[in-house]
């Protein structure tokens, strides 16, 4: 079987999963809200979360490539 035939599967079958689910929430009335998990979040989580996103963000804008 050739690659690009099971990379087309895989993606093929990745889309699929995902429309089910879009369709089955919609269905059952289901409210997807990715932004509400983080007001579960205590402080200490928060602080950590936003050291780390600031951290990756500094190390791709000083990313410097010497080959």
């Amino acid at each position: 079987m050739p690659l690009w035939l099971f990379l087309l599967i895989i993606f093929g079958g990745l889309l699929v999963v995902g429309l089910i689910f879009d369709w089955v929430a919609k269905k059952r009335n289901i409210k997807t809200d990715f932004q509400e998990g983080i007001k579960n979040a205590s402080e200490s989580e928060r602080i950590y979360t936003e050291k780390a996103l600031d951290d990756v963000r500094h190390k791709i804008g000083n990313d410097t490539n010497n080959w």
